[in-house]
């Protein structure tokens, strides 16, 4: 059977699978993870989707292509479900397991939570792509039942969490190969599942941005307010420094931080993209405080020509290169903050436009979609042959 890239490449370079299948947990909005399950489908144009719910909250919905079929579970018609699906999270794994994904050749699955544990025959293949191992059921999830309080809710809560972890051990020898978002999330794969994961940074839509327009006088952070984010650290260190910052975001703790900051801080809630660009190609830094997977804006800031003044762990330790396209600073106190921000003010000079955007253009969608394609072909003609994959 033919085989269902987008392109029409040579014999030689076509990948074998007749049918592809990609599972992804939900589609709630068009985040980073769901940018990258349209780059796969946009290289596997004949492939199906599978997801647990389909767009529950109708908010910037990710760009399925109208031909593509999208298979939900059971949980899309649960009561309540459009809007507080997590609140089956239980059920997930149960629910992931009912896709029927017996007709297809290669099976790819986009994860964050559950769909690595979709059921496969020992004759297809299973790629997952890792964005992070669960997260608030392994490294956040003090943080996670700290934000419940006490109670009868959190011990029912470390129970369902306690089997999750089971399960989630258990279906990672289900997967063929992984593939991971960041070095950072390889080691998180090793430490979780101690299986090896090859790294293919998620693709950044480098060509909407404008690089070269002028400069102004304010600096930027677009982020969720949640706890881990520590939207609250860039409120605190801009307070004390006096200078202009936006910031672009939603989430519980949006209002509590708009109390807090200071007449020099501005907020946005959740405005469209061209206006989020438009900040990023304005703004004299972009400022990122959390420590992320992989943190894709911080590559839109640089595709933007911003310098970006980051928290020096996660994905931002990959993405930024100190003193050339922004500056790390390697403690989450406000301390570090303040003198990184000071630094930067001291030497902007040492910050090229051209190079910014030059080192943004090595995460650029094309650079995905080639990268899994000659990953995949590597990894099919090997499993066809009978050969170890890792």
């Amino acid at each position: 059977m033919p085989p269902v890239l987008n392109a029409d490449p040579p014999a030689s370079e076509k990948i074998a699978p007749g049918k592809v299948a990609i599972v992804h947990e939900w589609l709630e909005a068009r985040a980073g993870s769901e940018k990258v399950v349209e780059q796969m489908l946009d290289l596997f144009y004949q492939a199906d989707l599978f997801s647990l719910v389909n767009f529950p909250l109708g908010h910037a919905p990710p760009r399925i292509p109208s031909h593509t079929r999208v298979h939900t579970s059971f949980i899309q018609h649960l009561p309540l479900a459009q809007r507080h699906f997590r609140q089956y999270l239980p059920l997930m794994p149960l629910a992931i397991e009912q896709f029927d994904l017996s007709p297809y050749d290669l099976v790819i699955s986009s994860n964050h939570a559950v769909a690595k544990g979709v059921l496969t025959r020992p004759d297809q293949l299973h790629i997952s792509y890792v964005h992070t191992p669960i997260r608030y059921g392994w490294d956040l999830q003090h943080q996670y039942l700290h934000q419940l309080g006490r109670g009868p809710r959190t011990w029912a809560t470390r129970l369902v969490l306690h089997y999750l972890r089971l399960w989630d051990v258990t279906t990672a020898h289900r997967v063929d190969s992984f593939l991971a978002n960041s070095g950072y999330v390889a080691k998180r794969i090793w430490k979780t599942y101690r299986r090896p994961a090859k790294v293919i940074y998620p693709p950044v839509a480098v060509h909407r941005f404008n690089c070269h327009r002028p400069r102004q006088d304010f600096y930027l952070m677009v982020s969720r307010c949640v706890p881990y984010k520590r939207v609250d650290l860039a409120i605190a260190a801009f307070n004390q420094l006096g200078k202009p910052l936006v910031v672009i975001g939603d989430g519980p703790a949006f209002s509590q931080l708009q109390r807090v900051a200071k007449p020099n801080i501005t907020f946005l809630r959740n405005p469209e993209d061209a206006v989020v660009s438009d900040y990023m190609e304005r703004c004299r830094a972009f400022v990122f405080t959390a420590e992320e997977d992989f943190g894709i804006t911080v590559v839109e800031a640089q595709a933007a020509g911003a310098p970006v003044i980051a928290y020096g762990r996660g994905g931002s330790a990959e993405t930024v290169i100190p003193d050339q396209t922004g500056v790390l600073f390697q403690a989450q106190s406000l301390a570090d903050l303040v003198e990184a921000v000071t630094y930067f003010e001291s030497n902007q000079g040492n910050f090229s436009v051209e190079r910014i955007r030059h080192h943004a253009e090595g995460f650029s969608e094309e650079r995905f979609q080639q990268q899994l394609k000659t990953w995949l072909q590597e990894q099919w003609m090997k499993f066809q042959q009978g050969h170890s994959l890792e």
